[in-house]
Formats: C-alpha cells, structure tokens, sequence
C-alpha cells in the first residue's frame, strides 16, 4: 500500500519554519516571536465583477499588511487561482524581511484575488482591478500601504489602482510602484528584479569562484523575472543561458540559446518548447539539466523533497521568484553541498526600485536610469555583503543570515516604537 502524498506545504508555513531558526541564532524574545510572526492587519473581501455576457462573477481578494514597524507596507498584488490567504500571508510576511534586509523604509504587505485572469477579457480584468481597488482602498496610501506589480499583475493593472484610488483621494501617484512611465513609473523598474538577481549572481561568482563569464545558467520561468535576467546574463554578464521554460514545458541548446530571437517569440504569446534554436523538454527534466546556476523565476513551492531536491544538477540555487524552495528541500540541497542564495535577497531588486519610485513621486522628481541602476547595485550588494559575513561569522546558511539580519532590524524597530 502506497503511502498518501504530502500535501505541498503553504506559504504561512513556509515562513513559520525558516522563522524558527533565525530566531534561535539571534535569541529572540519570545514577545518579539509572537510580534513578528502574526500580521498586524489583514482584509479579505468579496470582489463582485459584471462579466461581458452579463452575469455577476464573485471573486474572493486579499491584502495583509504584515508589519510596518519600518515603515508604510509595501508588496505586490497577484492575480491567480492558488492566492488563498495562507499564501498571501507567507508572502507579506517575506516581504516584511525583504525589505528590512535591503534596509528600504517600509514594511511588508502583500494582495492577491483568487482567480485566472487568462479567462478573463481586458474590460474585465480592468472592473475586476477597480472593484478590489474600492473594496480595498481604506487599507492603502502612499504612507499606508503601496501596491505593486506580482504574478499576472504589470504596470496597466497598477494604473487602474492609481486611476482608482485618485479618483477619490486626488492624483497619488506614490499610493503605487510599477507604473507605466507616463503616469509617475521609474525608468528600470521592469527589469529590476531580474538586474537584482544578476547583481547578486556576480557577488557571489566573485567570492566562491564561480565566474559568470561562460557559466551555464539553466532559468525555470521566463516572465517578467527569467525573461529580463536572462537578456542581462547573455547581454551585460556573458553568461550562457542553455535552458529556460514556461508554463507548457521548456527547450535546452547545450551551446546557449539566442536569448533575444527567444524573448521575441515569447513575446508573440508562443510557448518556449516551440521555439526552433534547440530541444524540447518537459518541466520536469528542467531541474536535471547539468549547470552552474540553477533559476527558478516562477511560482513558490517548486523545488520539493518529493519532486527533485535529489536529482538538482547545479553549483548554486539562486531563488527569483518567493519561496520556491520548501524547507526540506532546502536541507536536502545543504545536505548535498548545494548553496542557496534565497529569495528575499536575491529578488529583492524590484521592491528596492520600487521604494526609488516612491521617492521619486514623493519630491516629483525623475532619475535616470543609469542613477536607478547605480543605486540598486549599491544596495542589493551592500545586503549581500552584509549576509555573507554573518553566515561566515555564524558557520549558517545564507538563507538563516539573511533571516537574523532581517529579524534584528523589524525587532530592533519594534523595541524602539514601543507597546
């Protein structure tokens, strides 16, 4: 008799587990603990939206406001049909560590409406985005609570919250980030988490000898996340990125695939494994492919004990997208000798662009984009300098450093503002 399957474990739990071992390394105080593992704030609404044909669709939505002991909260807002609240919660919560670890001035929120906006015509996407807005709205200012872009969400479903939220309270273009440019947007914001993770990348090559130049990268999901990343290694990094996929599967070309005719097709709403430079492959052998660096720029929860934390073929995890390496996984790969640089470092790219066009909209003033990049180089290397000590002082992991600096700083935070 087989034993019944492990049910994935979810975001909340997740962030509980990896919370446990950086509080012990830096003797939390158990007040402290309860403090930062619950949200101060959560709303769960019912989002009613009049579809094409007539008929009312109700849609369940979420936005939690985890901490803002450093600031106003600030987090993405995903449409998709697995954004329950134990996941928006673990994504709040990450966000709340993101942010102190990147030393950015806010606090960690995230949002998400349980549906697939792929089933879903633009005009309803749009009165789907205005209703959650309004539904919403009491929880969210620009020294409250700034949405940003997540997974099905970009920069026109940001402008429809700015348009949404002006509409009431006067244009406030700061109440969001990840705008279009012609509304308030900062130059580089698109591209920011992916420039983030290469940034990282390089850090990391410098110091553990695995040079960049000529590496094999291997990226699972080619979004706004893998797609960008992987134009900035082939373009600025000279590495080769022999293998990325998508949702309907992935194509490998072990010479290095042209990434910019790639991101062309791609761009034509055509899956990967369709493109012509290389061979197809199923999701699943992604992960087995032999390479220096391994991606995952998609979903959470994708590297598991059961899937293929045994059968991983790299030097180095580095995780783009939240929380896509579950806590067993992750001691399977330490087990085996396989670093991992975690999410809320290496990811952390476009919340801090994020907090440069907030400030931009605050002093109504532009930054170029060659100033956007110079600054998150500065801070997303200063953060990574920062967790390499620790985790040398300390004998940890990366992902348990980057947790204890980010816990100290949301603690210390806490002990000051008082109870």
């Amino acid at each position: 008799m087989t034993a019944p399957a492990r049910a994935p474990m979810s975001g909340k739990a997740i962030a509980h587990s990896q919370f446990d071992r950086a509080a012990n390394l830096i003797n939390l105080e158990s007040y402290l603990r309860r403090i930062l593992l619950a949200p101060f704030r959560e709303v769960q609404v019912e989002v009613p939206v009049r579809m094409d044909d007539g008929h009312i669709e109700v849609f369940t939505g979420y936005r939690i406001q985890h901490n803002g002991a450093r600031g106003p909260c600030k987090g993405g807002i995903r449409y998709h049909p697995e954004a329950d609240h134990d996941e928006v919660l673990g994504l709040a919560t990450i966000m709340t560590w993101k942010t102190a670890l990147m030393d950015i001035p806010f606090g960690g929120a995230k949002g998400g409406v349980q549906v697939d906006p792929k089933l879903l015509s633009q005009l309803e996407l749009e009165r789907l985005t205005r209703r959650f807005t309004q539904r919403i709205a009491i929880v969210l200012g620009p020294y409250r609570d700034i949405p940003a872009p997540d997974v099905n969400t970009n920069a026109q479903v940001m402008a429809w919250i700015l348009d949404e939220y002006s509409n009431r309270q006067g244009y406030t273009p700061a109440v969001v980030t990840g705008k279009p440019l012609s509304l308030g947007g900062s130059l580089g914001r698109e591209e920011a988490t992916g420039r983030g993770v290469m940034y990282v990348m390089a850090e990391y090559a410098r110091d553990f000898g695995i040079p960049l130049k000529g590496s094999r990268v291997v990226i699972q999901g080619f979004g706004n996340v893998g797609g960008h990343l992987a134009r900035l290694l082939d373009t600025e990094a000279g590495a080769k990125v022999i293998a990325v996929s998508d949702v309907n599967g992935g194509i490998v070309n072990e010479s290095g695939l042209d990434i910019p005719g790639l991101l062309a097709h791609a761009a034509q709403k055509q899956p990967v494994s369709e493109w012509k430079d290389g061979r197809a492959i199923t999701n699943d052998e992604l992960w087995e492919i032999p390479c220096d660096w391994l991606v995952p720029c998609a979903l959470g929860g994708v590297i598991t004990r059961e899937r293929n934390a045994r059968s991983i073929d790299c030097k180095v995890v580095v995780e783009g997208a939240n929380e896509p390496t579950t806590p067993t996984a992750d001691s399977i790969l330490e087990e085996r000798g396989i670093p991992v640089i975690p999410d809320f470092l290496a990811n952390a790219g476009g919340v801090t662009v994020s907090y440069y066009e907030w400030a931009q909209n605050l002093q109504q003033y532009r930054w170029t984009h060659e100033q956007v990049n110079k600054e998150l180089k500065a801070t997303i290397t200063k953060a990574y300098t920062t967790v390499r000590d620790l985790a040398k002082q300390k004998a940890a992991t990366f992902r348990t450093a980057a947790y204890a600096i980010a816990l100290q700083r949301v603690a210390e935070a806490e002990r000051l503002r008082g109870n």
